[in-house]
């Protein structure tokens, strides 16, 4: 297995990195990827149960997206650089085929986020995985110059937050995902109901959207107060991660669409626009926190940079609730 996926880790080599795969441990120099006094910012997370779907439906060429996505993102908010990365792969007994497209997906996540993969460990532990159950988690260090890292101290209200458009559900939130789907008794492979040619299956399994190459250019412009990832706990909880104390954020929910998987699941009452806004990203995936006279500037660098950008809000002292939704309502529709 390490043999054959030798050369899909050599294609994510960057500068910086010593030695290849293979050994008890990977090496990076900092300094030699351009770093002078470097800050190390590392992460660790996982898909969650997402991967339950990728079985069901058979699908294993996105999630390994899904898990350099979720940790390179929370690198990256901080005003690092993603340098490498490294899997844990885990299961009952190793299907090689299974095995080789996940981590083709984590090569091209690491090829997405600019990171080098430089080790890994795949785990066969018979007994405690059910046959056909895998797991992974991931691991990501990245760097900032000292003195450049973000949340900037000089937030402060009246600032302007811009969302940034995600890609679908990214990787939260899916135990309530796939209670509702059975409850509708849906199958995975049936038509989407929200996209045109394709399965449900493909529909929940879009992979979570890499913002590293705009946000480094955000935070690396000095117009960037802030950046918050939009990750479990969804707008409620993750806003308030980069807000100094006292201050809050008041969003509108008319100022950007709500995604047709979040209808979608909300529909018929099964959730209220409460539920969404506290479980899932809602449709931005990535938050920015600008002073107002830079909005206009940041938000055209980061649309030229790939993104679907909105103004979505402005930072206000901190009300009994840190996060408020305006027209929220509107989600009802």
């Amino acid at each position: 297995m390490v043999e054959a996926i030798k050369p899909l880790a050599k294609a994510t080599r960057r500068s910086g990195v010593i030695g290849g795969l293979g050994g008890f441990g990977g090496l990076f120099d900092p300094r030699a990827a351009g770093f002078a006094d470097p800050v190390l910012v590392a992460a660790t997370d996982g898909v969650g149960t997402k991967l339950k779907i990728a079985s069901a439906a058979g699908r294993h060429d996105t999630v390994g997206i899904d898990l350099v996505a979720m940790c390179v993102n929370d690198i990256v908010v901080q005003g690092a650089e993603p340098l490498f990365f490294l899997d844990y792969f885990a299961t009952g007994a190793l299907d090689t085929g299974v095995a080789k497209t996940v981590i083709a997906g984590i090569v091209e996540g690491c090829r997405l986020a600019g990171c080098a993969l430089t080790g890994g460990e795949t785990a066969e532990m018979p007994g405690l995985y059910a046959p056909g159950d895998y797991d992974l988690a991931g691991f990501c260090v990245g760097a900032a110059e000292r003195g450049r890292l973000l949340p900037r101290d000089d937030i402060a209200a009246g600032d302007v937050v811009l969302g940034m458009a995600s890609s679908g559900l990214h990787s939260n939130g899916f135990s309530l995902v796939r209670r509702i789907v059975e409850a509708q008794g849906v199958d995975y492979g049936a038509p989407s109901p929200v996209a045109a040619d394709e399965t449900l299956a493909e529909t929940l399994l879009t992979p979570t959207r890499i913002y590293v190459a705009s946000v480094l250019q955000g935070a690396r412009s000095g117009l960037v107060k802030g950046f918050s990832h939009i990750t479990g706990g969804g707008l409620i909880e993750n806003i308030p991660r980069v807000l100094p104390d006292g201050l809050g954020v008041r969003l509108d929910a008319a100022a950007w669409p709500l995604p047709g998987v979040f209808r979608w699941l909300a529909g018929g009452d099964r959730l209220t626009p409460g539920d969404l806004a506290g479980t899932f990203n809602c449709g931005i995936g990535m938050m920015a926190i600008v002073a107002p006279q830079a909005a206009t500037e940041v938000r055209d660098m980061l649309a030229t940079a790939g993104e679907t950008v909105w103004q979505v809000g402005e930072v206000v002292p901190a009300a009994p609730d840190r996060v408020a939704i305006g027209n929220i309502d509107s989600w009802d529709g």
